[in-house]
């Protein structure tokens, strides 16, 4: 992983040549470029994981990108530099470049400000083909204004089917009765299961349950506490951004800095 620049402000800072950049010309150096002159580009989101976009850069462009610390491109339509979010405002703040093992392709971990598919969809690949039944037909759904068929990862999945479960509950459709819905609808059960399952996760260290009893209910008490969040309207991206912002931070001075709780 090769670190960029850290840039607050969207706006683009002065670019320096990459001679006049320490390193920059021997990393630059060592990738593989195509006939193009161009490497493939990733974009993804540091938070939740997900496939935002694909484009390409060259050498100018990886090098601004890790200055400014905002994703650049070679866009092969325009024929020539590319700054995601300087026409639309929706920049992609890159937190870190990372090559493979070919040295022929990059990732830029980001942070986007706004959706990152020109058709205005948060994510490039919203289009799911399936082999039927196992030998077919290949059956293709999705679209850009639909998020069914979005790829997700195991967290953002089931925070998508506890949604699914809330809106079947509001709507009257549901085809059988949700242990979700039930939670949704009784903030009291939900907050006491909150409970029990902290309880039980800290009883499997207490006791030596052992590994797979501790992992166990890790995930009955995060799946709880993803319904309290769902309650609340908090989305898990806002959560691993908190949890993000803390890195750099010692706990004992994060707690310490937090304002005081209102009495009850």
């Amino acid at each position: 992983m090769v670190k960029v620049q850290a840039h607050a402000a969207a706006a683009p800072a002065v670019v320096k040549p990459e001679k006049d950049v320490e390193g920059m010309t021997r990393f630059l150096d060592s990738l593989k470029y195509n006939s193009d002159g161009l490497v493939a580009v990733l974009v993804q989101h540091v938070d939740t994981g997900e496939i935002l976009m694909q484009a390409f850069a060259d050498r100018a462009a990886l090098n601004e990108t890790m200055q400014t610390g905002l994703a650049t491109f070679w866009s092969r339509s325009r024929k020539g530099r590319w700054c995601k979010g300087e026409t639309s405002g929706h920049y992609i703040h890159v937190q870190g470049v990372y090559t493979d093992c070919d040295r022929d392709s990059i990732i830029y971990l980001s942070d986007p400000i706004g959706p990152s598919c020109h058709t205005g969809a948060r994510t490039c690949w919203f289009s799911e083909a399936k082999l039927e039944g196992g030998e077919g037909p290949v059956k293709e759904e999705g679209a850009h204004d639909h998020v069914e068929h979005v790829p997700r990862t195991t967290l953002l999945a089931l925070e998508h089917t506890i949604q699914q479960r809330r809106e079947a509950m509001e709507k009257g459709t549901e085809a059988k009765p949700s242990w979700t819905a039930r939670l949704i609808s009784n903030q009291e059960l939900l907050c006491k299961k909150i409970r029990e399952e902290a309880g039980e996760l800290c009883q499997t260290l207490e006791a030596q349950e052992g590994k797979e009893r501790a992992a166990s209910e890790a995930a009955d008490l995060l799946y709880h506490a993803m319904v309290l969040l769902n309650v609340q309207g908090v989305p898990m991206e806002d959560v691993l951004r908190v949890l993000r912002k803390r890195f750099t931070q010692s706990g004992v001075e994060e707690k310490a800095a937090r304002a005081p709780k209102a009495s009850q």
